[in-house]
């Protein structure tokens, strides 16, 4: 069973990985209405991943007995000043939810909840490889978007990313 303070803590995570998923699907359709399809999809995935981050922890949750409680998702933003841009505010956005997810590794910590912690240990590494990936895309925006040739060819390469559910 969950402790009470760990469960509210869960739960409101499950919204924040929802936001983060309505985010990404923003960010793909600013993308797409760009005409940079690629990008679109990989945001698109993004939007998948994080949905499936939400329900993993809605199982979870439910597994351990808890009850889950959906909130509204809090409007997100709608367009971005360029793709770096966009990265950017992914790095900054995937920066947030590593704090978010120490926190609650934190709380679990302090009530013993082993259970949880393996779980959250899940989440900590995901987050390491969120970062790196978010960061490399930036730099690498940042480098070659004055090179719309370059930037078509990073578009065609996003065209590739698929979905794998873990």
């Amino acid at each position: 069973m969950l402790n009470d303070r760990m469960q509210k803590e869960l739960n409101e995570h499950i919204n924040a990985e929802f936001w983060s998923a309505y985010l990404y699907l923003s960010m793909s359709v600013w993308f797409a209405g760009k005409n940079l399809h690629g990008f679109a999809n990989w945001m698109y995935v993004q939007f998948q991943e994080e949905q499936a981050h939400a329900l993993k922890l809605l199982k979870y949750v439910q597994d351990r007995g808890g009850s889950v409680e959906l909130k509204p998702i809090a409007e997100v933003p709608a367009g971005w000043k360029s793709p770096s841009d966009a990265f950017l505010h992914t790095l900054h956005h995937e920066q947030k939810v590593t704090s978010l997810i120490n926190a609650l590794m934190g709380t679990a910590v302090e009530l013993k909840d082993y259970a949880t912690q393996n779980l959250l240990g899940w989440f900590i590494n995901e987050q390491i490889e969120e970062e790196a990936t978010a960061t490399e895309i930036y730099r690498t925006l940042s480098d070659v978007e004055s090179k719309p040739g370059i930037l078509r060819m990073v578009d065609k390469e996003f065209k590739a990313r698929a979905y794998m559910p873990e």
